[in-house]
């Protein structure tokens, strides 16, 4: 047994953890972003500090609000890694469709994501999704209204649903937020 401490979330770890999600290499990235592979290296092994403008280019890359990119809590040394306290979630998204969404996961390094999705009153998904994922939601709180692979539900409190691979689009016409935890498989955000 080792005394080693855990690897910390740092930038670098989530950048490579979302390009490697999205099936690119250092390769296709590098040269989206017309830099070179090396530099990209050094920046997922946190050896090199991408500027504003570097980030707001990955973001665009690997299809992430650049809030992904910046938020990393202040948590304490022994809890990276292992602990998310409520306080300090990671936000995602700008919340302009009435979604708000917060990462529960310690980092994006996971085969996996957890995350806290508030589904404001009165608002809806603008157009549908289909991502290469697997995806289960427990709802919290509220009802939200589904369309999964063209198949319409209504779930509420205590119900879970499940979308993989397939087209799907949410709304809350409702006078109360929804608020569901998802699972996404592999990370997205």
């Amino acid at each position: 047994m080792t005394d080693q401490a855990p690897q910390t979330a740092t930038l670098g770890a989530d950048i490579r953890a979302l390009r490697k999600a999205r099936g690119l290499t250092l390769t296709d990235i590098a040269g989206m972003l017309d830099r070179s592979v090396g530099w990209l290296s050094q920046v997922e092994r946190d050896l090199s500090e991408p500027s504003i403008s570097d980030l707001r280019q990955i973001s665009n890359c690997l299809g992430v609000p650049m809030s992904m990119l910046f938020a990393h809590s202040g948590a304490p040394a022994e809890e990276h890694g292992y602990i998310v306290r409520a306080g300090s979630r990671r936000p995602m998204g700008s919340g302009e469709e009435g979604l708000i969404e917060e990462l529960l996961s310690p980092d994006l390094t996971d085969d996996f994501e957890m995350v806290h999705s508030t589904f404001q009153p009165h608002s809806r998904m603008q157009k549908p999704a289909n991502r290469p994922t697997q995806e289960v939601g427990y709802m919290i709180s509220g009802k939200l209204d589904l369309l999964i692979d063209g198949q319409a539900f209504t779930v509420g409190p205590g119900d879970s649903f499940r979308i993989k691979h397939a087209p799907y689009q949410w709304s809350n016409p409702y006078d109360e937020p929804a608020v569901t935890v998802w699972v996404i498989a592999p990370p997205v955000y």
